[in-house]
């Protein structure tokens, strides 16, 4: 489960990266730009929600000890 989060965390982060840099910064909610911004934020989330899943398996296993 471990490696499977780091998996899922490095594909969203390459994700994040390549989707930034189509944000027009310029008119960044229109047209690509939003689909850029929009995809940059449910990355950023995946990432969140890989990294949370981490700790909380940590934190089981120092409770169980």
């Amino acid at each position: 489960m471990k490696i499977t989060t780091y998996i899922i965390s490095g594909i969203a982060l390459i994700v994040l990266i390549f989707n930034a840099t189509k944000i027009d910064f310029e008119a960044p909610l229109v047209n690509d730009s939003y689909t850029a911004v929009i995809t940059s934020i449910a990355a950023g989330c995946a990432i969140l929600i890989a990294t949370l899943i981490r700790v909380v398996r940590k934190i089981d296993r120092l409770t169980k000890k």
